[in-house]
């Protein structure tokens, strides 16, 4: 079996090969073609271009970007899914079973650029995205399936309710392109949320993005107290450089753009 596949072909296969969805690791594995070809298709990479993908799962969208003539390096923690992935994928994909918290990609992702291509597990999608984002240049484009409520976070403005510091790290280091939304049907089991696809491509971040995304952490860590008290965690007296950031001491962190906290940190440095 090759290329993108149905629920009941997902379903076949793991009842063949004796598998079934692990809960702990976040498996919800898709099973709609024309999900899977919107993807590569909002993808919009050329062909021969590297792909990295976490989380093969059944291999349908492993598959699906193979055909689509990219060099495709997925990685899956499930070994179990290892005779599966075999019949299903050819050669040509460098498969690869490692947990990709501990994969140092500044040193795998060699001869960029690299687009990330995946329906994200549940328990690592965020953590993972935001650490590519920040840590790994080669990564120039991100074109994720996660939770819906995740995405909303990820591209919330100030004053939303979701706005918080993985607002602020994508802003400062990523542009959104596109997103769909995916309902909770097409799984294999159904999550018991809805998702959505979105890409992003890098931006150049500004030079004191972290020392930025530091100061973010601390207003947020009490975000319901007024900056100038939220933010002595990271700085002795907050006072003197929110008013000279042309910032109400008085205001809350979720008030604050990504931009207010580069102009903190730009004095700061």
């Amino acid at each position: 079996m090759t290329g993108a596949q149905t629920r009941a072909e997902v379903t076949e296969l793991l009842d063949r090969f004796g598998l079934a969805p692990r809960r702990p690791l976040g498996q919800h594995f898709l099973g709609d073609p024309n999900i899977v070809r919107k993807i590569v298709q909002a993808a919009d990479l050329g062909e021969g271009s590297r792909v990295l993908e976490v989380g093969a799962g059944t291999g349908t969208l492993t598959a699906e970007l193979a055909a689509a003539g990219h060099h495709v390096l997925a990685y899956e923690i499930d070994k179990g899914l290892q005779p599966l992935l075999s019949e299903v994928l050819d050669e040509g994909v460098d498969l690869r079973f490692e947990d990709v918290m501990s994969v140092d990609f500044t040193r795998e992702l060699e001869g960029g650029p690299w687009a990330l291509v995946a329906n994200l597990p549940y328990n690592v999608g965020t953590p993972l995205l935001l650490s590519l984002m920040r840590e790994v240049t080669a990564v120039t484009r991100f074109v994720v399936m996660m939770q819906r409520e995740v995405v909303d976070r990820l591209v919330a403005e100030p004053g939303s309710k979701v706005y918080g510091v993985p607002s602020i790290v994508t802003a400062l280091y990523a542009r959104k392109v596109d997103w769909f939304s995916v309902p909770r049907q097409v799984f294999v089991p159904s999550p018991n949320v809805d998702s959505a696809v979105v890409v992003f491509d890098r931006i150049d971040a500004p030079p004191q993005a972290e020392l930025a995304i530091r100061l973010a952490k601390a207003a947020f860590g009490q975000r319901r107290k007024m900056l100038r008290s939220s933010l002595k965690t990271a700085v002795a007296d907050p006072i003197p450089l929110l008013e000279a950031s042309g910032i109400d001491p008085t205001a809350r962190a979720e008030t604050v753009p990504p931009e207010g906290y580069v102009k903190m940190a730009e004095r700061l440095a």
